[in-house]
């Protein structure tokens, strides 16, 4: 075989292993994953830490199972200030991030890279530039979502999630939403949307944001955590903590911000149906 012919195959194999890596990989190892049958042990951590799980249609249910697989097998875990991550903790975090892909796409989770996991709420330092002067100050934080694909959890507040999985707090169900709101370039509390749908958020959600805070600035009682009024940004994923965990509540007070989340998460959790228009 001649040497330009050698080369000329060469080249042609690089091109094409290179267009598969880029175009199908993903794709194959994907359904190569789900081809492996879903582990009882983490079925049980799911009855057991992901509450909503239980409630779930049989389709639904096998659905999350593959999501969480997914998650798993793509997603990297790191141990911070000692803490030491097992299935336990990863079913846990995947179990409640996968709840917002339930009639979504697992591609939208593609650019989350890692999870960080600390055993408890941490401290960073945070800086504010405001012209020639700038500033620091320390912060706790039960969580944090980072554009560049990385999330941060406080396992003691995962843990509160499950214990309370109908109160107003679910940092996992938070952070991973902020994720979702990255997907469009910018967590401005507005995910991507378009036409109708997106017409409708923006009316739906600016109406029920100033309510918030208009009942906050003349001391009434909130339809919804205080924290949600900070920015819009947080608003989005507050309304998705008490979407899943207190859905019933939210309808209640706000049914044109219920039906418009449902219309999004194409999932209606009061009613556990999901493909809603």
């Amino acid at each position: 075989m001649s040497e330009p012919l050698v080369f000329v195959l060469a080249a042609i194999a690089l091109i094409g292993g290179s267009l598969f890596y880029l175009f199908f990989y993903r794709s194959w190892h994907r359904r190569r994953e789900l081809q492996q049958p879903f582990p009882e042990p983490w079925r049980r951590l799911l009855v057991e830490q992901v509450p909503l799980y239980s409630r779930l249609s049989d389709a639904h249910k096998s659905r999350l199972e593959n999501l969480v697989q997914l998650f798993i097998s793509e997603k990297d875990f790191y141990e911070c200030d000692g803490f030491e991550i097992d299935d336990r903790v990863r079913v846990t975090i995947a179990g409640h991030a996968c709840l917002l892909l339930l009639e979504r796409a697992f591609y939208e989770y593609d650019d989350v890279k890692s999870i960080l996991v600390y055993p408890d709420i941490y401290r960073v330092q945070d800086t504010d530039s405001d012209g020639l002067v700038v500033s620091t100050s320390d912060e706790t934080r039960a969580g944090e979502a980072w554009s560049h694909g990385r999330v941060i959890l406080a396992w003691s507040q995962c843990e509160l999630a499950i214990s309370h999985p109908h109160g107003p707090h679910n940092v996992i169900l938070h952070e991973f939403a902020h994720q979702l709101d990255y997907l469009d370039g910018t967590a401005d509390g507005a995910p991507p949307l378009s036409g109708d749908q997106a017409k409708q958020w923006q009316d739906t959600m600016t109406e029920a944001w100033d309510h918030l805070r208009h009942r906050l600035q003349h001391h009434h009682k909130p339809w919804l955590d205080p924290y949600g009024a900070t920015e819009p940004a947080e608003f989005f994923a507050v309304l998705t903590e008490a979407f899943y965990q207190q859905p019933h509540h939210l309808r209640h007070e706000k049914p044109g911000v219920y039906d418009v989340l449902c219309r999004f998460y194409r999932f209606d959790p009061e009613h556990m149906r999901g493909h809603y228009q």
